[in-house]
């Protein structure tokens, strides 16, 4: 978790969105960040100070995983690769399915862009029950790379989506929890 300030200006600008996308649901909308590049700015510092010395790629999952994912890239000076959902990119790449509330999904990441022994921060902007960032741990593990490390701008503590990470023995950061 990151600095009580910053926290402080996060807790101001996400909006919760009761009972969407359906009924029940408390969506964190994360867009009034952008509105702001003076926090945006702030928020990839943090990301940053994180994983600074510590991963050879960072590999953002589809699509608002890049959001801020190819900033931290950029600012470290390391590669960026694309997790997509299936079908979106084009041979040759690797898949890993995983299982939905209701079904199962897959995601996939070309193959040649990460390379075997590299330290691997796996991002997104969200930890909810942590499916799709295990199966795109597992991507990562597929090619011979480590996953050194896990963040996400929010983590949502009581899906306990860590839980399903720690097989992995990366250092898991979020820079604000619920």
């Amino acid at each position: 978790m990151s600095e009580p300030q910053l926290v402080k200006r996060l807790e101001e600008t996400i909006e919760s969105i009761p009972d969407f996308p359906k009924e029940g649901i408390l969506f964190k909308d994360i867009t009034p960040i952008f509105l702001n590049p003076d926090l945006y700015e702030d928020i990839i510092g943090e990301f940053v100070n994180f994983s600074r010395g510590k991963i050879d790629a960072v590999c953002g999952i589809e699509s608002r995983g890049y959001l801020f994912g190819i900033a931290i890239a950029v600012a470290l000076k390391v590669p960026f690769v694309l997790i997509r959902k299936a079908g979106k990119l084009p041979p040759p790449f690797v898949a890993e399915s995983y299982d939905l509330e209701y079904g199962s999904a897959e995601i996939e990441m070309r193959t040649g862009q990460i390379k075997a022994g590299q330290r691997i921060l796996i991002h997104d902007d969200l930890l909810a029950t942590g499916g799709t960032t295990e199966a795109a741990a597992k991507l990562v593990e597929k090619q011979g790379a480590t996953v050194s490390q896990f963040s996400f701008l929010i983590a949502l503590k009581d899906l306990q989506g860590e839980n399903r990470l720690k097989d992995f023995n990366a250092e898991i950061f979020s820079v604000i929890e619920y």
